[in-house]
């Protein structure tokens, strides 16, 4: 486990048709205590996945910083494993040594990678399924295959870009309660980013709701609700209570209709 902290982080880059430079991030600013499930949610644009990458060490700022346990991030680091949108697995690797493949790099004996990987695979729920490629499993098990290749580096640090975002509506409730579960047996400091406003809740300790872009972060939302979470708990008044209210956050940072159609009136 790892706290993070994040200090006054703004990113841009340079639009490639025009030249102009877009402000991506502006001035944000939070901390995430160690062991604790914190989702990352705003309007599409806004710099989630951008500040995932900071986090990451996969793009360095244009100004502020990121500390991990005090230490500035200068780059990857093993301290830090991320599970991105699409599983991206090795086509010609089976479950297994898909799931090795991190370790391997790492310089870990094969026996010893061998170990971890199949008490990883086993926490993900696909014991049995070592032997099997990618070709033969659903869009839900390659997930659980990339998650399980993060998670065997035993990261302090596990972070996660819509990692469902691919899959049908009951599979993401499935993945949701699988990757609660997980987090509760591991107990890893996690960012998630997510759209789904209800999937936040689900998982969060808190939710941080980021301004459109540039993207700060406008609210910080505790959810304070107990755990395990069965998905019967989406259905209590307390749950909608904290949905709702981040619907709100959200909106307020959107372009309602109405006002896109009196600027094009007054044209």
């Amino acid at each position: 486990m790892i706290d993070i902290e994040v200090r006054s982080l703004s990113v841009g880059y340079d639009q490639r048709r025009t030249g102009e430079r877009i402000s991506a991030i502006e001035d944000l600013s939070f901390s995430v205590r160690a062991g604790k499930f914190v989702c990352i949610v705003g309007t599409s644009g806004c710099g989630k996945t951008t500040l995932l990458n900071v986090v990451a060490g996969l793009q360095p700022p244009a100004s502020g910083q990121v500390l991990l346990g005090g230490v500035p991030v200068a780059g990857p680091g093993r301290e830090r494993a991320m599970v991105f949108q699409t599983a991206a697995l090795l086509p010609w690797r089976n479950v297994l040594r898909n799931v090795t493949y991190g370790l391997e790099l790492q310089g870990c004996a094969a026996r010893e990678a061998r170990r971890a990987a199949g008490e990883m695979i086993a926490l993900v729920g696909l014991a049995g399924f070592e032997d099997s490629c990618p070709h033969e499993l659903s869009g839900g098990m390659r997930q659980r295959v990339n998650l399980a290749r993060a998670l065997v580096t035993r990261p302090d640090l596990l972070l996660m870009d819509e990692p469902f975002g691919s899959l049908d509506a009951q599979m993401r409730e499935v993945m949701q309660s699988e990757i609660e579960r997980i987090w509760r047996q591991t107990g890893q400091t996690s960012l998630f980013v997510t759209h789904a406003i209800d999937e936040a809740v689900f998982l969060a300790d808190e939710v941080i709701v980021m301004t459109s872009r540039p993207g700060r972060v406008k609210a910080v939302v505790p959810v304070d609700l107990p755990r395990p979470r069965p998905h019967s708990l989406k259905k209590s008044a307390a749950f909608h209570a904290v949905e709702d209210e981040l619907r709100d956050l959200i909106q307020a940072e959107s372009d309602p209709l109405p006002s896109r159609l009196s600027r094009m009136a007054a044209v």
